[in-house]
């Protein structure tokens, strides 16, 4: 990177940018209406699921797996914790290819 700051740009009535944070008790209304994949992970918050990530400006490794338990998600990242090695991870959405479940997923 050139190591100058890019703004994301705003578009006319896109919710994405423009919606408020919403408190846990408005997450099922919330994941009625807008089916965003962070609001999809906090349905399964509890649950073991395998992460997909690619990393494609990486030297060392292009793609990684992440296994473990969703802790939270955000707009922009998720929270793993690995019961069997004891380490939690940030993981940043932009890297996400998809998620994995062994359980039925919760959606709606």
């Amino acid at each position: 990177m050139n190591g100058s700051y890019y703004e994301n740009p705003m578009f006319p009535g896109n919710s994405y940018y423009e919606r408020d944070t919403n408190s846990p008790e408005d997450l099922p209304n919330l994941a009625m209406e807008q089916s965003y994949i962070e609001n999809i992970l906090r349905l399964n918050k509890g649950k073991k699921a395998t992460v997909y990530m690619s990393f494609t400006d990486s030297i060392s490794y292009r793609d990684k797996i992440f296994t473990g338990i969703i802790e939270q998600a955000g707009r922009d990242h998720i929270i793993l914790s690995d019961p069997n090695t004891g380490k939690w991870y940030m993981l940043l959405m932009i890297y996400l290819d998809y998620v994995e479940f062994n359980d039925k997923i919760n959606y709606k």
